[in-house]
């Protein structure tokens, strides 16, 4: 089944103008805001494999570079704006962030500061890739790795100086950090190796929320 976005390569993220074209060209109701397009990727893939179509369900996924970029997307596309249903996925760091955007935005000031469920914000801890290496663990992250031909790689990592005696999910975490493009290109493959019983929460009720 298709879905609203494929995965991409590397580029920059989107302006909320282009947000906003991308929006009205797909015939939106629904959006989903997202750090970066690793976060897309796995929601594009966790879509498909629940067998929702985005596109079909009027939702598109909008990486919006970053935490403190957060209001300017929701003013383009939110209730002073296109009046979008909005959901958001973002780490545990980012927090704080996201509700000083909302908050000037002129959404959350009657919320609790550590109310994000009530902003339709749901938290990756610490973020996408630990999350995803937790719920699949080291041994099938490294099985995933072998069948990218990065495995050889990775045990080059794993005896740098920096990496020697650092716990191993925390060297994959990094790992997955140090070649332009890894992580969007895994954030689809780890979620593809997975149970679907066994996939982070917050990724679930990040596109629950706009496809009700």
């Amino acid at each position: 089944m298709e879905t609203s976005q494929r995965t991409p390569g590397p580029r920059p993220p989107l302006s909320p103008q282009a947000a906003r074209d991308l929006v009205v060209g797909a015939n939106a109701r629904a959006a989903v805001l997202v750090e970066g397009w690793s976060d897309q990727a796995a929601l594009a893939a966790l879509a498909m494999r629940r067998g929702w179509d985005l596109h079909a369900d009027g939702i598109v996924l909008i990486p919006v570079g970053g935490a403190t970029n957060i209001d300017r997307f929701v003013r383009a596309l939110g209730p002073s704006g296109l009046n979008l249903r909005l959901s958001g996925l973002c780490d545990v760091a980012e927090v704080p962030h996201i509700q000083r955007g909302l908050e000037r935005a002129g959404l959350a000031s009657s919320l609790a500061p550590t109310d994000t469920r009530a902003l339709e914000f749901f938290v990756c801890h610490a973020d996408l890739e630990d999350e995803l290496i937790r719920a699949l663990g080291p041994a099938a992250v490294e099985r995933v790795l072998d069948a990218q031909s990065e495995l050889a790689s990775f045990r080059r990592f794993q005896d740098q100086p920096a990496q020697r005696g650092r716990e191993h999910l925390a060297q994959l975490r990094r790992f997955m950090g140090t070649r332009a493009g890894r992580k969007i290109r895994y954030g689809s493959l780890l979620i593809n190796a997975l149970d679907l019983d066994r996939v982070p929460r917050a990724l679930d009720l990040a596109l629950a929320h706009v496809r009700r």
